[in-house]
């Protein structure tokens, strides 16, 4: 996943200091690398923050509004709460959603360039 970021000093510090990903490379020229983890036959999957005021000629789309809906992260319940708790802390807001035909909750919050990210967990039993 790649985000052409507007306020890229804003998104990696949000990226690595609440939601909590490692950075698994930072280039020189307005470029980090997050590890989301494992792919196939050894790619690591991650998410790449290009800093469009230092890259203008990137290759791409370019749109006026986005048409991303939401991205979600998985990670484990005990992550989702501690995060949760992490959110309260700092006073972020976010919603919870639950997702009861799958037995999902997603923790829903905005980045710094108004991209919505789900922290979602599986497990979780919902009663009526």
């Amino acid at each position: 996943m790649a985000i052409r970021c507007m306020n890229f000093d804003a998104m990696v510090r949000f990226y690595r200091d609440v939601i909590g990903l490692e950075v698994l490379a930072e280039r020189g020229t307005g470029l980090v690398f997050f590890r989301l983890g494992n792919g196939v036959e050894g790619h690591i999957a991650v998410l790449a923050l290009f800093d469009a005021a230092r890259n203008p000629d990137l290759d791409g789309p370019r749109v006026e509004g986005s048409t991303l809906h939401h991205f979600a992260l998985s990670l484990s319940q005990a992550d989702q709460t501690a995060a949760c708790r992490f959110l309260d802390s700092e006073r972020i807001p976010y919603r919870i959603e639950h997702f009861a035909w799958i037995g999902w909750r997603g923790v829903f919050l905005s980045d710094p360039d108004g991209n919505t990210v789900e922290l979602v967990s599986a497990g979780w039993q919902v009663t009526a």
